[in-house]
């Protein structure tokens, strides 16, 4: 029996074929990290274009969920915006009922439940995409990573994409638990440069902070540039 084709059915091995074939599709998207300092957490991601024809602008691979909670993807684009949408909704929800800001811890369990709800329900397929949300609240800053099992973790530094695999090679060498966010940003971009192929600026890839403020805030691609030279 070929068991690939089936969600809901273990092969006897205890693997679900079409989970795998969804990480199979993360590890073809674009490199994303995180890393969580001691006053802030960067997270970061390419955004390479398939062509110069492209309008820059309407590509946005870092979204705001609340004021202080943010994420990246890496995997299929529009599977991130559906969740993107939910756990706005969600937040909205939350905060409306309780009259404060969610916590970051429970907003990801959310959207774990949710992408785990689409690995055990016929007529539907896993979400092609890993999340990594950064975040702050009363119990300080956050950084988590989302798979598409429904499987979440709280991370100091992490990887998720094609080059996953050197990147968080590179983040163990340079991670120390005392770096602030300044230092994060930096080993953040160099990371991601490690890997990266062609042209490093602020037009082609992305990067998020929750600094001191707890205020998630994409930075500009001038911002990206200045911290790029600074690396030179």
């Amino acid at each position: 029996m070929d068991y690939s084709f089936s969600l809901t059915t273990f092969s006897p091995s205890g693997k679900l074929g079409q989970i795998e074939y969804a990480l199979n599709a993360v590890s073809s998207g674009a490199t994303s990290l995180g890393i969580k300092a001691v006053n802030g957490v960067v997270i970061a991601t390419e955004k390479k274009l398939p062509t110069p024809l492209i309008d820059e602008t309407t590509i946005q691979r870092a979204a705001l969920l609340t004021q202080n909670i943010g994420v990246v993807y890496s995997g299929m684009g529009p599977d991130s915006r559906v969740l993107v949408d939910k756990g706005r909704k969600f937040a909205t929800k939350y905060h409306q009922q309780h009259g404060e800001t969610v916590p970051v811890s429970q907003l990801v369990r959310e959207l774990a439940s949710i992408m785990q709800e689409f690995t055990q329900s016929g007529g539907v397929r896993p979400f092609g995409v890993s999340l990594l949300v950064a975040g702050a609240d009363e119990q300080g800053f956050h950084l988590f990573q989302v798979d598409p099992s429904g499987a979440y973790f709280g991370w100091k530094a992490s990887a998720i994409g094609k080059n996953m695999v050197s990147a968080k090679t590179f983040l163990e060498k340079r991670f120390r638990e005392d770096m602030d966010i300044e230092d994060a940003i930096s080993n953040a971009l160099r990371t991601l440069k490690e890997g990266f192929e062609g042209e490093l600026n602020g037009h082609t890839i992305e990067v998020a902070v929750v600094k001191a403020d707890r205020r998630f805030r994409i930075l500009s691609p001038s911002e990206v540039d200045d911290y790029l030279k600074e690396l030179q």
